[in-house]
């Protein structure tokens, strides 16, 4: 039988290969003194697995397994199918992958692979089929771990392997049928006419803009190539060791965009993550926060796993900034106030050598008399306070749809202004509503809409007739739905919807742009009407007209001087706004904060720009979520019991400077739960 995995389990990485059997020995004993209970092992063992070709060498790993067993630590065992062994790449060079001006990536780092070659799919199906028949039935398998951040470095390839399984994949979308292939990708453009699939390549380096739809096109069919190969090993697993979960980390932060992971969540038994903060970025807290939300709506709502995250500093980005006091264990509770049930690092123990040996681990290289170190042994004791939260889910009347599709869209050449980012006001919106204490969830665009009384539309560039035909149907049904500018333009093939922007939202909304009026670098308007007096705004304006809606906000100055900046119409037993222009936080603020009074959602107490306030929801219990990012201490009005101090709370919960914690809230009449 598989073993479950532990409630909240706390561990990560494990690369003991790396490593002597005097320190594995060390290892044990120091992961039991820290409470790890969850590791993954064998991430990139395969050259360790597979020395060559016909060659097996499990008893190192036979060892682990049995010896992490023992210590009672649970694993998540990987199909190690991320980085093929050098003997397979000297002896196959036809599966390294390829760059779009035609630059082989050779060996040396990771990845080194084709996603659409089949001579790798073999070669990975075989490690992974040996793996599940000599592990399926070990007491301490709770997981399978497919490759490792599918993608990563590899998303896209355009060797002429990838170029034949293109046009199969366009084949199987346009019905075998290059007539309707040139009708979806406008191929009357530029003498782009095709008479036969065989003639279309992926969009390589061109001497000037690619097609933008062949683009699009490469994007989706890039991201099913990597779905596919997941699959592919995920069903061997399936049939080999029935009833063992499967997954494969996802990298759901800002700078990843390649993977379509709304869709691939289906997939997955359980959805797990991997997140890094941008030393650059001021307030990564705010997107972390955005990105935890966004992996539980590709989890469909369900618990997920934070599968990797950083104790202290990373590797690869410019400068590698050290995490402060306390901002270890505020990131880690952040992914868990917004569903995750596990809490895992890359990696257990800080590496000596290698191109990862500056990226922080449980374990630093200073050893344990360290505030790191001392800073983990608490997580874990935080953890096993709370635990009691595992399995308990959001329950949010606020929605911001967001689709991959429409960011590779948006975020094309050849576009009205290089400014407009795709992720920009999602986040400023998400930002906003966190800090009323406002709960969101972030959906694709096909969720069911009909428990939510807001939906935001952020940047939604690329959009489907169903989809626009749904927003309508929530607006009737009494929700208040909000589209920013840049949205409805293009249908699914990136084809302008005539007759005036935007194009899919002018009926909904009862406005009609004539023309874009986007604004130079720097370039700053101010609008006027939202209460509190006059905002800035950048980045875009637009030559609008009502059409049955009314002007909530107008530009002062700028190109759009005297239009409206943002206008509302109200639809069934509902409205619909839309926000023609990119505005500052201050406006942002107060649009978000009429909007929440109008619609009368709950706010959470306490919560503030700095103090994150969320709830999970579970079987006849909730727990509220503080995590105070401030230097000052925050005051949150709430009766229950305070997990991590064990504490009752009448009333008056003091959280200290960064500081976090978790309350299991009272039943109604104040009796605690």
């Amino acid at each position: 039988m598989p073993v479950p995995l532990p409630a909240l389990a706390f561990g990560g990485d494990y690369n003991p290969e790396q490593w002597s059997r005097e320190i594995h020995e060390e290892d044990r004993a120091l992961m039991r003194e820290a409470g790890v209970d969850l590791v993954t092992l064998g991430v990139f063992s395969w050259a360790w697995l597979q020395p060559e070709p016909d060659r097996w060498e499990f008893g190192w790993l036979d060892d682990q397994m049995d010896s992490l067993h023992s210590a009672g630590i649970r694993v998540d065992l990987a199909t190690a199918t991320a980085s093929p062994p050098p003997w397979l790449t000297h002896r196959h060079p036809e599966v390294l992958p390829v760059t779009h001006d035609g630059r082989t990536l050779w060996p040396g780092g990771r990845q080194a692979f084709c996603p659409s070659s089949p001579l790798y799919r073999d070669y990975a199906l075989t490690l992974c089929t040996a793996l599940a028949e000599r592990y399926s039935e070990h007491p301490a398998l709770a997981l399978w771990h497919v490759s490792n951040e599918l993608g990563c470095h590899n998303a896209r390839c355009y060797c002429d392997v990838s170029a034949a399984a293109f046009r199969t994949w366009l084949r199987r979308r346009y019905d075998d049928d290059v007539a309707v292939l040139n009708d979806a990708w406008g191929t009357a453009f530029w003498s782009q006419r095709y008479d036969d699939f065989e003639q279309v390549l992926p969009p390589r380096v061109a001497p000037t803009h690619a097609n933008p739809t062949q683009q699009l096109d490469f994007l989706r069919f890039s991201s099913d190539q990597l779905l596919d190969n997941f699959v592919a090993e995920r069903d061997v697993l399936h049939r080999v060791s029935p009833g063992v979960p499967v997954t494969t980390n996802f990298m759901v932060m800002r700078q990843t965009a390649e993977m379509d992971y709304l869709r691939w969540g289906r997939e997955l038994d359980v959805v797990s993550n991997d997140h890094y903060l941008i030393a650059a970025e001021a307030g990564g807290h705010r997107e972390l926060a955005f990105s935890a939300d966004l992996t539980r709506g590709t989890a469909g709502g369900r618990p997920w796993l934070l599968m990797e995250h950083s104790t202290s500093a990373v590797n690869w980005q410019p400068r590698n900034r050290a995490k402060t006091p306390g901002e270890m264990i505020r990131n880690s509770l952040s992914h868990v106030a917004r569903g995750a049930d596990a809490v895992l690092f890359f990696q257990w123990r800080a590496s000596r050598a290698g191109a990862e040996k500056f990226h922080s681990g449980l374990l630093p290289h200073a050893g344990t008399d360290t505030r790191q170190w001392r800073e983990v042994v608490e997580l874990s004791r935080v953890l096993d306070a709370v635990e009691e939260v595992a399995g308990s889910t959001a329950r949010n009347e606020a929605a911001i749809l967001f689709d991959y599709e429409a960011w590779w869209g948006c975020e094309l050449d050849s576009h009205p202004t290089v400014d407009v980012r795709y992720r920009d006001r999602a986040e400023d919106l998400h930002r906003a509503l966190s800090a009323l204490g406002v709960g969101v969830d972030v959906v694709h665009p096909s969720a069911d809409l009909s428990s939510y009384r807001l939906v935001l539309v952020p940047t939604l560039y690329l959009v489907s007739d169903a989809t626009a035909a749904a927003l309508t149907a929530a607006a009737e049904a009494g929700a208040t739905v909000v589209v920013t500018y840049f949205s409805g333009i293009v249908d699914e093939h990136d084809h302008v919807r005539l007759g005036g922007y935007p194009g899919a939202f002018r009926d909904l909304l009862g406005v009609r742009t004539t023309e874009f009026l986007p604004l130079l670098a720097g370039q700053q308007v101010r609008v006027e009407g939202l209460e509190g007096g006059p905002v800035t705004a950048d980045v875009w304006t637009e030559d609008l007209e009502l059409a049955g809606a009314e002007a909530v906000a107008t530009h002062v100055d700028g190109p759009a001087a005297g239009l409206p900046a943002i206008t509302r119409r109200p639809v069934g037993a509902g409205a619909a706004w839309y926000v023609a222009t990119r505005l500052d936080a201050a406006g942002t603020d107060r649009l978000v904060e009429r909007l929440v009074t109008e619609v009368r959602l709950e706010r959470l107490p306490g919560a503030s720009p700095l103090v994150e306030v969320t709830r999970r929801v579970g079987e006849g219990a909730s727990w509220l979520f503080v995590v105070n990012h401030d230097s000052e201490p925050a005051e949150v009005a709430v009766h229950g019991v305070e997990l991590v101090s064990g504490q009752e709370v009448a009333g008056d919960l003091v959280v200290a400077a960064g500081g976090v914690a978790v309350v299991r809230e009272a039943a109604a009449g104040g009796q605690v739960a």
